[in-house]
């Protein structure tokens, strides 16, 4: 096939086209370099230092071909820039990564060779944790590698301890296993209140061309669970619960830049409740529920993703769905199965995302889930949230969020908390609980050029919360009404470790407070975004 008269515009010596330039010419993809490059620059002088010449000496590099399975292009194809910053994507959605850059390096005869090149991360976590939310401690201690021998797998053990419980876990996973796109991954974990395990073995949609997915998970959990009033544990039973799915999927792919995506499958639930003797119940516990049903589900996205720095993270690039996105799944449990009862079982879920006056960004997510049967409906929980990002300069963002859910028909597993650990930073933790819930949060955001020790990226925020947990039979009687609180706070990113999340230390000044309260609320707390 021969290339379009465009290719005659373009340089044959010496600078390279864009890669857009080359797609509009019709060039063929040549051969494709891949470069793995260690954890610091020692080209950089300001990284040529003892302590991260022993980092780069006892790191194992990311193996090459873990890379280039990750690639969703190829020699020999036509060049696409949308494979191309698709790939990228998810080569950045891996914790061993730290940059990632896709380029032209040659061309010549309608062929263009494509370097990747990738920086890794720091991914031995030999970690000591503390964290400090609503008035309540947690810690732990843990050793976990993300990117074992460079191939891509996690393993780890950690010790945990906060206010529910403690125990110790180990883990293990890869999800670039066989083909390339095949995850397997095994969990198990003792607690003093039980133990938890979990076992997968998946081939998701990985990207918008996926053509089939097929899977298998399942799992257990024997825990306590606590029934709250104004952050106080008033009852605590015996949650058992299993669950187990089984599907395979099929999609047409991308076309006219919207991806469908069909399946089906078999999913099990099995939840028992009952009293514990060492611990005081609730009035009442829910329902033991047996529930075995086949299923379809339903997909559709659009191919709307942007790039943005400085936005949920500090000085790290990030992409963002501003696209339409649903996913709708309805099921029917059969007592010719093994379940309790007959019962249709339906979830969803919407997502869009709007620019606004050139660079805001407003994104918006809905879902629905329940079931229905004898002549209603049980265990509905409808929610809703919106973000905005208001950019002012490329170091400073104001964020505006709201979100609320409601229960209808639900017992008391089905209860909604709000406190100092999910959102209202100025309360203890669980401090309301309800039916009901709404929450509010302003956000002054800043993003500094400090790089302490090329190791760390600095931000801060002053914010204001305001919100509200209701109705039922548990909520908050001596302080029952809306909540807020303000409060500022200092944002540390590890930038070159696997395990970056962002630190958040803040202090927050409850506004409607009662006696029992205090002043004045110290967080300390890790999170995956500012």
């Amino acid at each position: 096939m021969s290339a379009p008269s465009r290719a005659d515009d373009l340089p044959t010596v010496g600078e390279i086209p864009s890669l857009a330039q080359l797609q509009e010419a019709g060039a063929i993809i040549g051969e494709i370099r891949v470069v793995t490059d260690n954890i610091f620059d020692l080209d950089d002088p300001k990284e040529n230092n003892f302590l991260f010449r022993a980092a780069n000496a006892l790191h194992i590099r990311t193996r090459p071909n873990v890379i280039r399975h990750t690639l969703l292009f190829k020699s020999g194809e036509p060049l696409s820039v949308r494979l191309i910053e698709e790939s990228e994507r998810l080569l950045r959605n891996n914790r061993y990564i730290y940059d990632v850059e896709i380029r032209p390096v040659a061309w010549h005869d309608g062929i263009v060779d494509i370097e990747v090149r990738t920086r890794d991360t720091w991914t031995l976590d030999p970690g000591v944790s503390f964290s400090r939310a609503g008035g309540a401690n947690s810690s732990g201690v843990s050793l976990k590698e993300y990117n074992l021998l460079g191939t891509g797998t996690t393993l780890g053990i950690s010790r945990s301890s906060d206010v529910d419980r403690s125990g110790t876990e180990f883990n293990v996973s890869n999800n670039h296993l066989f083909d390339g796109w095949t995850a397997i991954s095994y969990s198990y974990a003792t607690f003093n209140d039980g133990e938890k395990q979990s076992v997968g073995l998946t081939r998701p949609f990985y990207a918008l061309d996926t053509r089939w997915a097929a899977g298998v998970t399942a799992a257990k959990d024997d825990r306590i669970d606590s029934v709250y009033n104004g952050g106080d544990i008033i009852g605590q039973y015996r949650h058992q619960q299993k669950t187990a799915e089984i599907f395979g999927g099929w999609s047409k792919g991308l076309l006219d830049g919207w991806t469908q995506r069909y399946s089906a499958g078999l999913s099990y639930r099995d939840d028992a409740y009952a009293q514990d003797p060492a611990r005081t119940p609730p009035p009442e516990i829910p329902a033991d529920q047996t529930l075995v049903s086949p299923f379809v589900r339903y997909e559709v996205i659009e191919d709307s993703y942007e790039k943005f720095k400085n936005r949920n993270q500090i000085e790290r690039p990030e992409y963002f769905l501003t696209g339409f996105s649903s996913k709708l799944q309805l099921g029917h449990a059969f007592t010719g199965l093994g379940s309790s009862r007959d019962l249709w079982l339906y979830s969803g879920s919407v997502s869009d995302g709007r620019d606004i006056f050139g660079d805001h960004t407003l994104l918006g997510t809905a879902s629905l889930s329940g079931q229905y049967g004898d002549g209603g409906g049980e265990h509905q929980l409808l929610g809703g949230s919106v973000r905005y990002y208001i950019p002012q300069s490329k170091r400073a963002l104001f964020y505006v969020a709201a979100s609320a859910d409601a229960v209808r028909n639900g017992d008391i597993s089905d209860e909604l908390l709000l406190g100092g650990d999910n959102g209202l930073r100025g309360y203890p933790l669980r401090y309301q609980s309800g039916d009901r819930r709404a929450l509010f949060t302003l956000e002054q955001r800043v993003y500094t050029d400090w790089y302490p020790f090329r190791l760390f990226r600095v931000g801060g925020a002053v914010f204001f919360d305001v919100g509200r947990a209701w109705g039922g039979e548990n909520q908050n009687t001596a302080n029952p009404g809306w909540l807020s609180d303000a409060g500022f706070g200092l944002r540390l990113l590890s930038a070159r470790s696997a395990f970056g999340n962002i630190l958040h230390a803040d202090v927050a000044f409850p506004l409607n407070h009662d006696p029992n309260i205090k002043s004045v609320q110290f967080l300390l707390k890790s999170k995956v975004s500012f």
